[in-house]
């Protein structure tokens, strides 16, 4: 009797998706970045979610490149790039490197320079719901790809593409409760490495309210919990073994729940 439960048991588990695997065994594992979050609700998921065995290209074109947003579970196989990114691999490779900063508000306009074995010892804090979007210092893009190029070709980038665009890699990691108020620019897919991100979307007619420097935090806090029903955005978490894809023009806006490694691909 016990061999027939265990071999059911293996049977199950050889049935179940690869998706359900991937995203299992990655979030048990931190890559050294450690799991404390100071933002705890994932909140709903509204946002269609598809596994990539289940569409084509041609359906994601049909039914979503133009249209609305996506999530894409096992798109890629990035296990490779996911080991590059761990806190100890990046901190021995490009520890002495210098990185840009930049403060997260919706204009963005003040960079700071820092060395980012600094930034990941005194910088990668978790957010204070008070601190002001211009003093917020953010790792996100304005990477140099001449000192990264070896990280980045590590990349596997989500394969279905848009005709006439071309892909651009933007590379970040953030503590828990960072991230970026709303803005909106072409279309894009963002995948989480390490940590959990959540997104808030609404369509280019649908512009949302929101100070563009307080905090997206603060929106989440204070705005979000009051708004109407027919008000709400379209949203969901990722974690790591997921791809979110966003139009074009869509006004979208993120909240780190962990510290988070991730990267974007914009298009255009």
């Amino acid at each position: 009797m016990v061999q027939i439960v265990r071999a059911l048991l293996l049977l199950l588990l050889v049935q179940l998706p690869a998706s359900y695997h991937c995203t299992d065994t990655f979030s048990r594992d931190d890559g050294g970045w450690g799991m404390d979050s100071s933002v705890e609700d994932e909140g709903e998921c509204n946002i269609e979610i598809r596994d990539a065995k289940s569409i084509t290209h041609r359906e994601f074109i049909k039914e979503y490149a133009y249209a609305k947003p996506v999530i894409l579970r096992g798109l890629t196989d990035n296990t490779k790039f996911r080991f590059l990114c761990s806190k100890s691999n990046l901190v021995r490779e490009y520890g002495e490197k210098t990185v840009r900063l930049s403060t997260a508000n919706t204009h963005s306009y003040r960079k700071v320079d820092v060395r980012f074995e600094e930034f990941v010892k005194s910088l990668l804090t978790p957010q204070s719901e008070d601190t002001l979007g211009s003093d917020t210092l953010y790792f996100f893009g304005d990477n140099n790809f001449t000192e990264w190029h070896s990280l980045f070709e590590e990349y596997k980038a989500p394969p279905f593409s848009l005709p006439l665009m071309h892909p651009a890699y933007s590379f970040g990691i953030a503590g828990p409760g960072t991230g970026v108020p709303f803005h909106w620019h072409g279309p894009g897919y963002s995948e989480v490495i390490y940590g959990r991100k959540r997104w808030f979307l609404y369509p280019p007619d649908e512009a949302p309210e929101f100070h563009p420097n307080h905090t997206h935090l603060s929106w989440v806090s204070r705005s979000y919990p009051n708004l109407e029903l027919h008000q709400r955005p379209l949203e969901c978490t990722i974690r790591p073994g997921e791809v979110l894809y966003f139009p074009d023009r869509w006004w979208h806006a993120t909240l780190n729940l962990d510290t988070s490694v991730f990267i974007s691909t914009f298009l255009g």
